[in-house]
This record gives structure tokens, sequence and C-alpha cells, in this order.
């Protein structure tokens, strides 16, 4: 395509086209006479002006064309040497004319007549002259288009930037229809008095033998926190004089934090509406999100709109059902009676303190447990285990399994025992087989098995059960439920193994629970054994699955409460996994964020992998070899042995792989992040269309089901947008979460969405680490799920700035697996502390310094903090 001249007359001749790499239409400074401020003699127009401090939205696949004035103000002629498309990203999708370009309705004379170039040459501008010139976009694909375009005036040289974002129907059906703005604080009312409302009745009359006590958080320690000050035990620093005091801290600087959080979901004038006559039902949006988070038995306060905030007091609603989106309470009589739908309220959420009142207690008990359990190196005597052969239930262990199994069946109490698990080593396969060899050759074992979600104990469950070879009597072992959970959660075949009355879940009596042989909960539901009267030594052998994800508080409920010097404490994680979810980062940074697992590998006899505490599995059963690599050589200092066959895989999707041997693929994405409403969770629908796109190649071949595909996403905005479109597409089996969702789970075919595409937020995103991008764990977990192809959609100059990501983006593109957008300029190694390159890097802990090497694993490990679980991303338990 040559160049259109102005005129007959000798012209000049402009130069080559250059090129032009990233450009974040937020943030680089280079882009600062995009909407110049002040004129010159020449004025210039801007094409394809911003929408909405956004790109101008356009379809691929269609022509899209913006006028371009240029006015000679002054009283003398100018010379308009040339105007030059200098770049375009991607290339060649820019071009200008001197005539409008025609419709798709024009004539076929005038499309023939049609002439468009990358350049237009010189041209003298007459005083008061102004001339129109055309600039046309022509996209193929979605995603943001950027070119650069070089007025040459007199002897100066004027530059645009353009941008516009090609979309499609997919990213156009997931736009926001109301913009972003910043919620407003809502107006508290007082609730020292209120009228009591109308708590559930009770299903039975039995009450806890032991009943938590209040703990109330002390007025001088609620004000050191709320005034940003360190309290004395967190100064101190963890001792074992200290435990009790230093613990108790920080979980009272996370409920201060989680009380602040509460009442970010007030409500002004809603309604209520009635339901039957006795209830009144509550619309709050996000509950099936657990935003908030409200259980059956909380309680609300709500007061008529229309009255004055001191007046008359509050109403008391105790919640009785939740679903869906909406909340059952029962009110005082006089409000019943008094209501008509249509009266609007202002409501006040309440934050339920039972579970940090356990975790209180548990930290207090933890100071009654011997030296050994909660600090091991200031243990006097080195322990020495004494093993014997194993003849294994499963036939299929490996050498590494067989040995921790055979320590933990050799252990007399004293010091944990850990299995260090890395993604896909076979935990669970470990532990259960520890729990059937307890359970069938020894008749006294009495076996505690805790585990981090109700989803991870009951998929325990189901492993026990599943084992052909050894039949577990229904009356010898028990799923122990909170009261909270709902009755339909738990699957039909689990059902005859709980306790529930009214199709409300309960603790059974003491007498009862004695004689079970084998008791599975969570972490939290194991305080209603200690509640229910269960003493110290029960349990021969206490297993805690996942415990890098517990914070220790939590760790100890069932620890503290039910352990005595000869039980055998069996814990099972990876310390290079997520950790626990905090809310506060001051409580996270202090040492709230560091699981029990975790402090362990600080003691010498942890971290040097002495096989009298600690054995690692190595063999991965669940990725292919080359989606192992990378995690193996970045934090397993390369010791993983990738044990999967899969060498069929490639069938179903070669097509969508440059190199079929390469089942890692990158897909370069420069969209658009957003918000809506007053939702601060982000979003990128040219990102959600992509997904949508590569799901739908990947089921096309009919041999990969919904439930074969997960997708991965930081942002709650973004999983909800995701769940929409797949649902429009008819695809809502299809599991769509954030990386804490995923944690323990595994899918034939893992695709990530990164969602972010512009540099502008990361100082808000690094002080609350925002965003998966900012934990080297959580891009552990991310890339460690998939078993047979990982796909990471995402716009590569931002995640680039992270050195785990940016291996990652290389490592697929010197494999030739790289599809998309132009990659950014290569750079092996990220400093991991340069501000500028620093955008997806956490802030490293007091007095620590984070190293940015493979086999480091110093304070990266401890990544500060995981806000983003509570309002950012979907990290909830």
């Amino acid at each position: 395509m040559g160049s259109v001249g102005w005129d007959d007359d000798e012209c000049s001749v402009i130069g080559d086209k250059g090129e032009i790499g990233f450009i974040d239409y937020e943030d680089d400074k280079s882009v600062c006479s995009y909407n110049p401020i002040e004129e010159g003699p020449v004025v210039i127009s801007v094409p394809f002006p911003f929408v909405g401090g956004k790109p101008r939205s356009v379809f691929a696949g269609e022509t899209s064309a913006d006028s371009i004035t240029i006015k000679n103000t002054t009283s003398d002629p100018v010379e308009l040497w040339g105007v030059k498309i200098y770049a375009s990203n991607p290339e060649n999708t820019f071009t200008i004319s001197l005539m409008e370009p025609p419709s798709a309705n024009s004539d076929i004379e005038s499309i023939r007549g049609f002439l468009e170039s990358f350049s237009l040459e010189d041209r003298v501008l007459q005083p008061g002259e102004m001339l129109t010139i055309w600039l046309s976009c022509k996209p193929k694909e979605i995603g943001l288009h950027t070119s650069v375009v070089h007025f040459d005036v007199g002897d100066d040289r004027i530059e645009r930037v353009v941008f516009l974002l090609a979309e499609d129907k997919i990213s156009q059906s997931l736009a926001s229809n109301k913009p972003y703005s910043r919620g407003t604080r809502k107006k508290q009312f007082a609730v020292d008095t209120f009228v009591v409302g109308m708590r559930p009745s009770r299903t039975t009359n039995q009450g806890f033998k032991k009943r938590l006590p209040r703990y109330d958080i002390p007025k001088d320690t609620r004000e050191l926190v709320e005034s940003k000050q360190i309290p004395d035990p967190i100064r101190e620093g963890l001792t074992r004089e200290n435990y009790s005091s230093y613990f108790k801290t920080l979980i009272i600087m996370e409920e201060i934090h989680l009380e602040e959080d509460m009442r970010a979901y007030d409500m002004e004038r809603v309604a209520m509406r009635k339901k039957g006559f006795q209830y009144l039902t509550l619309e709050v949006p996000g509950l099936a999100e657990r935003r908030p988070s409200l259980v059956h038995g909380d309680f609300i306060f709500a007061k008529p709109a229309f009255e004055d905030a001191n007046d008359t007091p509050p109403y008391q609603g105790y919640i009785h059902r939740v679903e869906a989106d909406e909340v059952y309470l029962k009110f005082n009589k006089e409000l019943h009676l008094r209501h008509r739908d249509g009266d609007l309220y202002n409501v006040q959420f309440t934050y339920n303190r039972v579970n940090m009142r356990r975790l209180y207690q548990a930290v207090e008990a933890a100071e009654g447990l011997e030296t050994e359990l909660l600090f091991p190196t200031e243990s006097s005597k080195m322990r020495q285990i004494k093993t014997t052969p194993l003849v294994p239930i499963s036939c299929i262990l490996n050498e590494e399994q067989m040995c921790s199994i055979e320590m933990i069946l050799g252990c007399k109490g004293g010091p944990p025992y850990v299995i260090y698990g890395p993604p896909g080593t076979g935990k669970t396969m470990t532990l259960v087989e520890t729990i059937l060899q307890l359970y069938t050759t020894r008749r006294d074992a009495r076996i505690l098995v805790c585990a981090s979600s109700n989803s991870a104990a009951d998929h325990i469950l189901e492993k026990i059960l599943g084992e052909k070879a050894v039949e577990v009597k229904e009356y010898e072992i028990f799923r122990l439920n909170a009261a909270s959970r709902p009755y339909e959660d738990v699957k039909d075949d689990f059902i005859r193994f709980c306790f529930f009355e009214e199709l409300i879940f309960k603790c059974p009596p003491v007498k009862a629970l004695m004689r079970y042989r084998i008791i599975i909960s969570t972490y939290m539901s194991a305080s209603l054994l200690y509640a229910e009267g269960v003493k110290r030594g029960q349990f021969s052998h206490i297993f805690l699955d996942e415990a890098g994800q517990a914070s220790e508080p939590e760790t100890m409920i069932p620890i503290s409460n039910l352990c005595r010097k000869g039980t055998v404490v069996v814990l099972a994680g990876d310390p290079r996994q997520l950790g626990p979810v905090i809310y506060s980062r001051d409580a996270e940074a202090y040492g709230l964020g560091k699981s029990y697992l975790e402090r362990l590998f600080e003691c010498e006899f942890y971290w040097n992998g002495d096989e009298n505490y600690v054995t690692k599995l190595v063999r991965n059963y669940r990725c292919h070899s080359e989606i192992l690599y990378l995690p193996s050589k970045l934090f397993y200092e390369g010791e993983l042995i990738a044990c999967k066959d899969d060498t069929s895989s490639s069938m179903t999707w070669g097509n969508l792989l440059p190199n079929k041997k390469f089942p890692v693929l990158f897909i370069g994405v420069q969209g658009c992040d957003e918000r809506e409403g007053s939702n601060p969770s982000w979003f990128n629908r040219i990102e959600a269309s992509k997904v949508v796109e590569i799901i739908k190649k990947l089921t096309t071949s009919g041999n990969l089901n919904e439930e074969d595909i997960g997708v991965i996403t930081p942002y709650r905005q973004q999983v909800l947008k995701l769940k929409k479109a797949l649902e429009n597409w008819d695809m809502p089996d299809i599991k769509v979460g954030s990386v804490e969702q995923f944690q323990g789970q595994e899918r034939q075919v893992i695709i990530i969405s990164t969602v972010r595409s512009t540099i502008k937020h990361k100082e808000f995103d690094r002080t609350h680490c925002l965003g998966f991008l900012s934990n080297p764990r959580r891009f552990n977990v991310a890339i460690t799920r998939a078993r047979s192809l990982l796909i990471i959609i995402g716009n590569p100059h931002i995640v680039s700035k992270d050195p785990y990501w940016n291996k990652l983006l290389w490592h697929c593109s010197d494999n030739e697996s790289y599809l998309g957008c132009d990659r950014p300029e290569r750079q092996d190694e990220v400093p991991a502390q340069q501000d500028s390159l620093n955008y997806f890097e956490e802030d490293p802990q007091p007095s620590e310094e984070v190293e940015g090497g493979e086999e480091s694993f110093q304070a990266e490990w401890n990544p500060t903090p995981l806000t983003n679980e509570a309002e950012w991303s979907d990290g909830w338990k």
C-alpha cells in the first residue's frame, strides 16, 4: 500500500514505519499529547476520543473510521510536511485517507475509488485553513488496538496516540450498565439498646457441657489496635511464655478488621417483604457469594428509614433461613404487625463472633500443651522412630508414601509428624492409607481427621469408604458438621454418617462420640467435640489435612483441646502452596498469616528433611511432565518426578496448540480492566470472551466434558462475568473460581484469566495485594491444577512484571507455545525489589528481605496480605 499524494507537485518522502510496544493508556507518560491541554498554532483534533475514560468500543471484523481536523490558526501559511502512521499494534490495522471511507452500503464506484495508505505527503495550510483527513481501523481480533500518528508541522512533530477496543458479541454482552463509583459509607444508627427479636428455637434441649467464654475485646487493646499502635505481645515476638497473649492479640486485630468489613454491607432504604405469617424477607445482594456471610442464627438490626436515628431503638431480627440472595427474619411481633410491604428500612449487619471465640479458647488452652508440640527445637531429646515393615492395603503406594506411613505408625506422641506433599503427590492417599492401617491393625486406635473445608473433609470420607479392601463399619465412622452447614450440601451417600435433627446438623452426646473410631471434621467444627465434653487423650491420632491453609490458632482447635502427651499429631500439607486467608493486613504481617505447618519448617528437624519428623513426597501423579517442569524448578529444587502417562491427550486439542508436544499455552490479550457500580472488583470482558472461545474449541470435538475444564481467575467480578457468559452458551457445569477454590482440586484442562491490563493502579494493588499475581504461592497452586493442558490468557506486558509469571511467559515462548498480541521485550530476570517492576510483588515482612531467586525459601513465602480474599477475590472458605 503506497502513499497518497496531496497534489501533483513534487513532495517529500516519508521514512519507514516504526515499531510500537505496549502503551498503557491510563499510565504511560509518552502519551502526554494524547489529549493536549495547550493548543499551538496548528490545532489537531484527537481521533476516536475516549468514552467515559475508556477507549471507544468497536466490533472486530468491521471497519471503524473517525475524522482528524488539522487547522492553521495563524495568519501565515504553514508547511504540513506529512502525516504518517508511525506504528500500529497489531501491525497494519490503521490506515489514513483523504476521503471518508465508504460504508457497507456505498455503491461500487465509491468503493473502487477509495484510496487509503499509511502516510500522506506534504502540502501548505493557508491561514485559517482546516484540512480533514480520516483514520480507519480494521480489527481482525478482539483486544486493544493502538496506533501512533505523527504530524510534521513546520519544525515540529505533533503526536496523536489512538486506542480502540475491538470486541465481539460475547464481550459486549458483559459490558457494564452502570459506571463505577466508590461506595459511600452508610450512616450508622446506635444499637446500644434495641427491641429483641425472636431467636430460632432449638431442636433439642441438649446444652454443651463446656460453654465458650465471651472473650470480649479489652478496651485498651482495642484502642491500641485502632490507633495503629503495636501491642506489647506482638512487639516481643512469639515465645513459649507469651504464646496465648501473642495469638490472642493477633486474633483481636483480625476481629476488629472483620467488624469494620461488615459495616461495608450495611444497607439504606431497602424494602422487606412479608413471607407468610411468620417472616419478613430481605434481599441481600452478594449473599450467594458470601458477601456478607450470613448463616442461620445470625441477626441484623433494622430501623424504619423515616425515623430519626436517635428517636426510637432499632429492631433485632434473627435469621431463620438463608436462601440464595434472601434471608428469612423474625423480629419482635410489634414490627411484624406494623410492617407493610413497601416500607423502607436502614439495615446494619452484625459480625458473628463464635469462630473468633473458638480461636481465643484454643490458643488459651495451648498453654497446657507439651513444649515439644509447640516448639520442637526446645525439646531436650531428638526423636528416633522405630518402624516395622508395612503391608499396604492399597497396592499403589510409592517409596516415599510407604516411608511416611511406617514412620507415623511408629510414632509415640512427641513433635508433630509432617507429610510434606507438593501438588499432586498423593497427600490424601497417604493419609487415608495411614488411617486404614490404624483402623485395621489397632483396635484401640481413635482417630480424628480435620480438613480446612467441608468439601475437603467430605473427600477424605469418600476415599476411606471407597477403599474396597477394608470395610469400615458404619457405626464406627462419623462425619461431624457445623449447625450452619446446609443439609442439602451433603451428598446422599454421606448423610447416614452424620447426626442431625429436623435437617439441622448437631453434635451427638459425648457417650455416642466415644464409640466412634474415626471422626472427620473441619478445624472449626472440631471445637464441638471440646464443647460436648470430649477429654484430652480420647484420640490416639489427630490428622490435620491441608494444614498449610489453616492459621495456627485454627490448627490449635483440635490440638490444644484434645491432645495429651501420647497423642500422635500428623500434619499434611505444603508450605509453598496457599496459606491461611487473613483479612487484617497487620495481623497477617505480624504472624497470623503463617500456618503452624510453615512455622514448624523453621525448625531444623523439618527443613533439613529429618525422616523422624518429615517425609517429602516427590512423585507427581497429576500433571503432564511439561506442566510440572516450571513449578518443580522454581519451588521444589527440581525434585518432583512426573509419573503421569499422558501421551494421548494432545489428540483432543492438538489443533489448538502451536507445539503439540508442549501442553502449556500462553495467549496474549491486551484487554481492558473495568469495574462497575459500587463494586470494587475488577473484570476484563475481552479475556472473558477469549476464555469462552477456547472452551468452545475444546468441547467441539466431543472428547472433553464440561466437568473436565476449570477456569481460575483472581477477581470475584470476573468469576461472575465468566459464569454469565458460560450460562448464555449453555455450559453451566464448568467450574469457575479463585485459586483458593481450586486448591486440592484438579481438572483435565485449566484456563487462567489474569484480568489486569493496566499498571495505573499498581500502588493501590500493592497496598491491598490484589490479584493472585501478587503471590508466588498462588502462582504455584494455579499452574499445578491442570492434568493435561494449561492455558493462560492475559496481558504479557503486565504479567511479565512479576518474576514468576515472567518465567512462565518465556518458558511458553521458548517452546513455541505463545499466541496473541506482541510480547514485551524479554527480561530473563525481573528484579523483585525495584519499584518500577514491582507491580505484582508483595511488600516484604518487617525486618526481612525478599529474595527473588528460584531456590529461595525466605520471606517471599510469607506474602502480605490476602486482603483481596475478603473483598476483591474469591478466597472465602
